[in-house]
């Protein structure tokens, strides 16, 4: 059994992660941190009879009460940092989704590695769809030098653009090897061509009623191609998020992005 710390539990994707947790039979859930719900029952917390396991509102405290064999992060981009190097000072492995990491959050990441026996795995999204819709991207980028990526989330997403984002605009930039530009356009409106980012176009929808959306647009001499994913609910994201925790054990140090772990 591996032993499963969840931080950011009372949170939709915590929350998420702990009932698929419960689920496997490979897995056990034997803590669960999260500032709000500190106290109660995690089971009281997911609509469930009592499971005996506190919400703690210290992560340091409870891996070193507990001692798990990875704990799952899903908490807000101010704090993974800190429960990052709390993972790492006390040699635990950890998996994290939380949004917003940073080029020079991973740079500080493979520092502090230098100095643990800790494995990490993070990835930008956990649904196996999207990370074929970014390999499908990079395919496409071969051939199409014209490109846009639109994504949507709900308006309670912390960072835009989102990590995917971001991450299929580095992996199309990598692919086309050649710079790209986007098209010059006056514009009426600040910001009404979204953000440039390796010379390609990005646009960030926030409301109510998405969970994770994104789409890629390739124009060409007479066409155009659109590659999309759809989350329409956090459970897409569980079968990565397993995938991720059964095998973070096995590859030493920092891995990044879920199509490390599969077979594309």
């Amino acid at each position: 059994m591996i032993r499963v710390v969840v931080s950011g539990a009372a949170g939709r994707m915590g929350q998420t992660v702990c009932r698929t947790v419960l689920d496997d039979p490979e897995l056990a859930l034997v803590g669960a941190v999260d500032i709000v719900s500190a106290g109660k029952d995690i089971g009281e917390v997911l609509g469930m009879d009592n499971l005996e396991i506190l919400v703690s509102d210290n992560l340091a405290q409870a891996v070193d009460e507990i001692s798990p064999d990875v704990v799952v992060d899903f908490t807000h981009p101010s704090a993974v940092m800190d429960n990052i190097g709390s993972c790492l000072s006390s040699n635990t492995n950890m998996v994290v989704g939380t949004t917003g990491i940073t080029e020079q959050n991973l740079e500080e990441i493979k520092s502090l590695l230098k100095t643990s026996d800790s494995h990490i795995f993070i990835a930008p999204n956990f649904a196996i769809g999207a990370v074929l819709m970014m390999k499908f991207s990079e395919i496409a980028a071969r051939h199409f030098k014209s490109v846009e990526i639109i994504e949507l989330h709900h308006d309670k997403k912390a960072d835009a653009p989102s990590g995917t984002a971001l991450k299929t605009a580095e992996i199309i930039a990598e692919s086309a090897g050649i710079p790209l530009k986007s098209a010059d356009s006056k514009e009426a409106v600040k910001g009404a061509r979204g953000g440039d980012f390796k010379g390609i176009r990005v646009h960030s929808v926030r409301l109510p009623g998405f969970v994770a959306h994104q789409e890629v647009i390739f124009g060409g001499l007479g066409q155009t191609l659109t590659i999309r994913h759809d989350s329409i609910d956090r459970s897409s994201f569980m079968p990565g998020v397993l995938v991720a925790i059964k095998n973070v054990g096995k590859a030493k140090g920092l891995t990044y992005g879920l199509d490390k772990l599969l077979e594309l």
